[in-house]
């Protein structure tokens, strides 16, 4: 019997300011990934082909599907891992694959559950494998996740957020991968906010589940690229060095529109709110809303306490967002359908709050840290930094990453 999963219904107008359209690249069937500190691997030849839409890892199944036959699967999914309107899951299963467990990330293996949420392990009705949680009593695989595998495959669409924490889940599944000596497979999927780089670098000392890799909040990579960045720099840890094979996204490249057709998670519904993402994500480190409780989360902020706007919500709670912070009461700000399209990465709107509010010693809290991924922003915003000052500081990182970024790019900018 297939795998019933809940649908997040609609399918996503991708809105987006990114380059012109170059060619699309046709990647290698598979890639693994280069030595630590390697030279850049060589680039795939393009192929002009405008009109065909990226075709994601998952779908590529002759490159992939002759490794895993005889072989015992544990899979890392969640309502995204789609091929077309069909799970991957069930996909696997109809051919003939053995899958043993499925390991679920933040908001579980449907999907549905809160963001932040401990999420129990479950069995799956329709076939009776077992989902353990890697959202619950633990963060990254335990041993007997893996004892009974031969094999780990990992498919779930990220947005390209550092704080988004599929990328966390993808560093703990190389890490203990490494740790068992099983075989990874990413299945690669496109990133919607992949044609920038953007925000400050991880800091050691702001290490958190939403902050694992020395990345910048935009960090410009597909999952596939990311996992090649994590195990080729040494990230995981004792330098673990995983087997690891990604099967690339077909004709794509970092500046190709992405539409995102399945919600990745409960409160990113559109993609608009996945534009805004990491811009208003900032905000879960202090006291003003992102919406989450109302019918727009990450497409609107507002507080009780910011001058009275036109823009006015509401939240309340509700499935997936069972606390809203500010619950029940009105919270006015900024209307950001005025900025259109939506923009890249931008502190404008976290400053104008800042210097509107008059509690600025409890404006922020300790949370607001692990998202920036260091203690200095907080710092520069009480300091009166401008947006432009600030961006200043950043250059020396991300000149420094964009350099080690180009050594595991699957695909052209």
């Amino acid at each position: 019997m297939l795998i019933r999963l809940l649908l997040v219904t609609g399918i996503f107008a991708f809105l987006t300011q990114c380059a012109p359209a170059r060619r699309a690249a046709q990647p290698q069937s598979s890639v693994a990934v280069p030595p630590k500190k390697a030279s850049a691997p060589a680039a795939a030849p393009p192929r002009s082909i405008p009109s065909r839409q990226p075709t994601v890892g998952a779908a590529r199944l002759a490159d992939y599907l002759p490794t895993l036959a005889g072989k015992r699967v544990v899979l890392v999914v969640n309502q995204t891992s789609r091929i077309g309107r069909t799970h991957l899951f069930d996909t696997l299963r109809a051919r003939g694959v053995n899958i043993v467990r499925v390991l679920a990330p933040e908001h579980g293996f449907r999907g549905t559950e809160d963001a932040g949420k401990a999420v129990a392990d479950s069995v799956d009705e329709g076939s009776g494998v077992p989902v353990a949680s890697l959202y619950g009593a633990t963060k990254k695989p335990l041993p007997w996740h893996l004892a009974d595998a031969d094999i780990v495959v990992f498919d779930l669409q990220d947005v390209g957020i550092r704080f988004y924490t599929y990328l966390s889940t993808l560093h703990y599944v190389l890490e203990a991968s490494a740790e068992q000596s099983k075989p990874v497979l990413v299945l690669d999927r496109p990133n919607p906010n992949g044609e920038y780089v953007d925000g400050p670098v991880l800091e050691a000392d702001c290490h958190s589940f939403v902050g694992v890799d020395p990345l910048p909040i935009v960090h410009g990579l597909t999952l596939g690229e990311a996992a090649r960045m994590m195990v080729g720099e040494g990230w995981l840890a004792g330098g673990a060095q995983p087997q690891l094979t990604v099967i690339p996204v077909a004709d794509y490249t970092h500046a190709t529109p992405w539409t995102v057709p399945i919600a990745p998670s409960p409160n990113l519904r559109t993609a608009r709110a996945i534009r805004l993402y990491p811009s208003l994500c900032l905000f879960e480190g202090t006291g003003v809303s992102v919406g989450r409780g109302t019918d727009r989360p990450f497409e609107q902020i507002g507080h009780p306490a910011y001058p009275d706007t036109a823009h006015v919500f509401v939240p309340q709670p509700g499935p997936a967002n069972a606390k809203p912070l500010l619950a029940n009461q009105p919270c006015y700000g900024p209307n950001l359908d005025l900025a259109q399209p939506a923009p890249h990465f931008t502190l404008r709107w976290l400053l104008d709050f800042y210097r509107r509010s008059s509690a600025k010693s409890t404006f922020f809290n300790p949370f607001f840290a692990k998202l920036a991924g260091t203690n200095t922003l907080r710092r520069q915003i009480e300091a009166g930094l401008t947006e432009e000052q600030i961006r200043a500081s950043w250059a020396p990182g991300l000149a420094t990453y964009h350099t080690r970024r180009a050594l595991y790019l699957l695909y052209p900018e």
